[in-house]
């Protein structure tokens, strides 16, 4: 998703069955296929990626973990340091981020992607890949001509 817009620009989908790691291993895995660029990214993720296996697995795909910071009182530290934190970036995606829950809630509630009528990775990933770049991008480009950011 797009810091600017809010609009989702699927590269690749990838479905796993829920697991601890899964969707960590996924995100770095998705990282590897990106062609290489001269700008470096940022990959912005909630409290579940704050592990440093994930950080060090997307600082190696010389992209920048935008994660948000799990820290309470059994885990006093976290895997993102404050070199990140301090970036102006970083506090730009932390308030982004809720750009991408509306837009999965959106997909759940609007979008028929609760109880799925399909079954299998390859067409689930194709049903949620439709849902967002045909069916969510459009409603949010209407919200964005309304409030005069694109024309």
């Amino acid at each position: 998703m797009g810091n600017r817009h809010g609009l989702i620009v699927i590269v690749a989908a990838d479905v796993r069955s829920p697991s601890g790691a899964g969707e960590r291993d996924a995100g770095v895995e998705l990282l590897t296929i990106l062609e290489p660029s001269a700008a470096r990214r940022t990959l912005g993720a909630d409290k579940g990626y704050d592990t440093a296996d994930f950080v060090a697995g997307v600082r190696a795909c010389n992209a920048t973990p935008h994660v948000s910071q799990n820290v309470h009182a059994r885990r006093p530290t976290s895997a993102v340091n404050g070199r990140t934190t301090r970036d102006a970036g970083y506090a730009v995606s932390q308030v982004k981020r809720k750009l991408i829950e509306e837009s999965l809630g959106w997909g759940k509630v609007i979008g028929g992607l609760r109880k799925l009528k399909h079954r299998g990775r390859e067409k689930v990933a194709w049903i949620f890949s439709l849902t967002n770049n045909a069916e969510y991008n459009p409603v949010r480009m209407r919200t964005l001509i309304r409030a005069g950011v694109c024309a």
